[in-house]
């Protein structure tokens, strides 16, 4: 019978799964811990429209899973949030490094994108909030080092279900001429998006990916102990304005541990939901009656979750032989204002009363004047992780699900997850081809900045590293 230790040595825990670097025992522990913000923070709304916190509807959680086999450690960490910025996942992965050991790039932590959250980035009309960010960094941590703590030893499984038709491309293709201006008065554009309007649309833009994914832990004697799902859904909505809630992905957590969770406080089971690819995907389709607030969200996620469990009990669980992570920086270029944009946007700014030629013209020039301020190229953090024939991709952009899809079907593991939002915020990540065909996603601001060339780079180095995992054992 194997016993448990866990000790302080030179500041750092050290949970024993008993000989686990000696006999390659694989060990898994998860946990979580309380991100709810308090009245007064920020929520995340339109770009423009920031809001207080005057309430909370449910709870934000950060939920954590350790793995763990031989001398390899890997942290994964999903946070109900809008967005989390490199910055605070930084603060957060070096506190999880002094107190477990674990590197900094062995660490993946994930924003889910629920917009009725903080966005924990610095884009927005309000200052950032730097009591809340410090305390975001710390409680991820906190989640992290409770769940390094609660290693024992674990199998793994991994499956799918597909569900077509829950949610559509946002992005409508349209007949040339059909499509206004943009914020900055240009024409030409042929997509209908977020903020453009045509009556000529001739179909979605892009794919959806209708596959939910399911990477499921249990004990060594089969007890569960977390379940990651994961889908290309952006968020699903209706809210009451100003309360906290974390969406169908706080819902989907909820009804797992619901429904999976034991008694024993030393074992807790942790239901997790991450975000796949859906920087161009829409909410859920509306559901047929009333759609009164809150009800889409619960509804979609406990269906989700009630067909998980189901798949649960066909997925084989296994001891995995590897696990591995490779994680790099891969500079890209900014998309910066010329100076003409500059001076349209300096000018419009200027001007109190002018409101451009599209509704949003002012907030462009502003976003303009901030890109200004950008460097000139930053490096984008990328990381992949195997565990066994599973592998995980994840980048810190909104990824379209074209993008996902790409990964999935050139991957060179025969069950690959993809996770966006990741290690930071980058913005949208549209193709060469979605960048010529212009919409929201496409405008340069805050929110989308990188090179143009910077799906196609960023996908093809994923690829690269996806096969580079698998020469490392």
């Amino acid at each position: 019978m194997q016993t448990f230790m866990k000790f302080v040595a030179c500041g750092i825990l050290l949970p024993l799964c008993v000989s686990a670097a000696a006999d390659d025992t694989f060990c898994a522990g998860a946990a979580t811990a309380d991100l709810t913000p308090g009245e007064g923070v920020s929520l995340d709304g339109p770009i423009s429209k920031p809001g207080p916190v005057r309430g909370v509807h449910d709870p934000l959680t950060s939920r954590a899973l350790v793995l763990q086999l031989g001398d390899t450690s890997i942290l994964i960490v999903v946070n109900d949030m809008c967005l989390i910025d490199r910055e605070v996942y930084d603060a957060a992965k070096k506190i999880v490094h002094d107190k477990t050991g674990i590197p900094i790039s062995h660490q993946l932590m994930a924003a889910t994108h629920s917009h009725a959250t903080p966005r924990v980035v610095r884009i927005s009309t309000r200052p950032p909030d730097e009591a809340y960010r410090l305390l975001v960094a710390e409680r991820i941590a906190e989640a992290a080092v409770k769940a390094f703590t609660n290693l024992a030893p674990a199998k793994v499984g991994f499956g799918t279900f597909s569900k077509p038709g829950l949610a559509a491309c946002r992005r409508s293709l349209c007949k040339a001429g059909s499509v206004g201006v943009n914020p900055f008065g240009e024409e030409g554009e042929l997509i209908k998006s977020v903020a453009g309007k045509s009556d000529a649309v001739i179909g979605p833009a892009g794919p959806v990916d209708p596959d939910f994914s399911v990477l499921s832990v249990q004990h060594a004697d089969g007890r569960p102990l977390a379940l990651l799902g994961n889908l290309s859904v952006h968020y699903c909505g209706g809210y009451a304005g100003g309360l906290v809630s974390a969406d169908y992905f706080g819902c989907y957590a909820r009804r797992l541990e619901s429904k999976l969770s034991s008694r024993d406080k030393n074992a807790p089971f942790v239901g997790i939901m991450s975000n796949a690819t859906s920087g161009d995907i829409g909410s859920f389709r509306r559901t047929e009656g009333p759609n009164p607030p809150w009800s889409r969200m619960e509804h979609f996620g406990n269906m989700l979750a009630d067909e998980s469990l189901e798949l649960l009990r066909t997925i084989t669980h296994q001891v995995p032989k590897s696990l591995n992570v490779i994680t790099t920086e891969l500079p890209l270029s900014v998309r910066k204002p010329d100076a003409e944009r500059v001076d349209w946007a300096s000018s419009l700014v200027s001007q109190p009363n002018s409101k451009g030629l599209h509704r949003w013209s002012r907030i462009y020039a502003q976003e303009a004047l901030q890109l200004h301020e950008f460097p000139d190229r930053y490096d984008v953090p990328l990381q992949v992780i195997r565990v066994g024939d599973i592998g995980i991709a994840a980048a810190p952009c909104e990824v379209f699900s074209e993008t996902g899809l790409a990964i999935k079907a050139d991957s060179p593991f025969p069950q690959t997850m993809t996770m966006e939002l990741a290690n930071g915020y980058s913005g949208y990540l549209p193709s060469e081809q979605q960048h010529h065909w212009g919409g929201y996603e496409t405008w340069p601001a805050r929110s989308s900045h990188l090179e143009v060339a910077a799906e196609s780079r960023i996908r093809k180095e994923l690829l690269h590293m996806l096969k580079q995992l698998l020469l490392t054992d």
